[in-house]
């Protein structure tokens, strides 16, 4: 699981684009650590009073702050920007595109803070940089496995080298659905209980075909047949058939497999020549839907039997 901590760089080279951030100053202090996954509008501290000031988090400086500042005298504005950044708080940012006085650029590069700068209202930068803050400070891992969309359904499909994986995902391409990621697939936590899957940027589209090379998905399938992100529903592990091995061959065992600490569903498909992979991935993924909403047909045939066997009455 990856723990790296959040720094002002990692938060800037992710959200940049996004949030419209370009940084002011030398750039000095990016590898500043953000401790919480939220912002804060240094209003009160401004204005002298820092009993409950949050310094472990993105401060943002909107309209308010910078009409409250031009209110003081220099000598109390001073004060006011070197008691801010002597809080060793991670960044500011400055919404609406508003441009800092020399005074509030001099003291943050005395203590090394970098200063960001976004056009952004206050209230919308607000809310779209807690949501990537959530998802940078959001729990990580990879698995081996291709991950693909089937109606909805996120399934990570998994297995050796060479056990047919590929194969499977390309009929499914072939069907309409989407890829969501090609042999490593990132995992990440959102809200502490649900498991979503990506792939890596640098290879979005592109998937490996042993013995063809390497693929453009939404080049020969279209764009629809490639998904950035998708939570994962189902984990199916493709395994080499043997015969001597007892197999669930009415599916009462539900099965799961812990992704970050997530309880997921799990099913293996035994492999062999002859086996449609796309058909019975498609299948599980269809079983997992209809589980999803209540549907069960395996406990519905034990609770008959019992039922014909008097064991429990009907």
């Amino acid at each position: 699981m990856n723990t790296a901590p959040v720094t002002v760089e990692r938060f800037y080279n992710d959200t940049a684009g996004r949030l419209g951030l370009t940084l002011l100053g030398d750039g000095k202090g990016l590898d500043r650590v953000i401790r919480e996954p939220t912002v804060n509008r240094p209003g009160l501290a401004l204005a002298g009073f820092k009993k409950y000031f949050a310094p472990r988090r993105v401060q943002v400086v909107g309209n308010v702050e910078t009409a409250y500042l031009k209110t003081l005298d220099p000598e109390l504005r001073w004060k006011r920007y070197r008691d801010l950044f002597a809080s060793r708080i991670p960044c500011v940012v400055l919404c609406r595109g508003l441009k800092p006085d020399p005074d509030f650029l001099e003291c943050a590069a005395k203590a090394g803070i970098p200063v960001l700068q976004t056009a952004l209202v206050t209230m919308k930068f607000i809310n779209l940089a807690t949501l990537s803050l959530e998802s940078l400070f959001a729990p990580r891992t990879q698995v081996h496995g291709s991950f693909v969309d089937i109606q909805g359904i996120g399934v990570i499909i998994e297995g050796k080298s060479g056990i047919g994986k590929s194969e499977a995902v390309l009929g499914l391409l072939e069907r309409g659905y989407s890829l969501v990621s090609d042999d490593i697939t990132r995992l990440h936590l959102v809200d502490g209980r649900h498991v979503f899957g990506s792939g890596k940027e640098l290879t979005r589209n592109l998937m490996e075909v042993r013995g063809i090379g390497i693929i453009d998905v939404a080049a020969m399938f279209g764009v629809a047949a490639i998904r950035f992100e998708k939570q994962v529903d189902l984990v199916v592990t493709l395994k080499e058939w043997d015969p001597a091995e007892d197999v669930d061959r009415l599916g009462l065992d539900e099965r799961t497999v812990t992704l970050l600490g997530v309880p997921i569903p799990r099913m293996e498909i035994p492999v062999r020549p002859g086996r449609d992979l796309a058909r019975l991935v498609e299948v599980a993924a269809f079983q997992t839907k209809l589980r999803l909403q209540g549907i069960n047909p395996a406990r519905d045939l034990s609770r008959r039997l019992s039922e014909a066997m008097g064991v429990v009455k009907p």
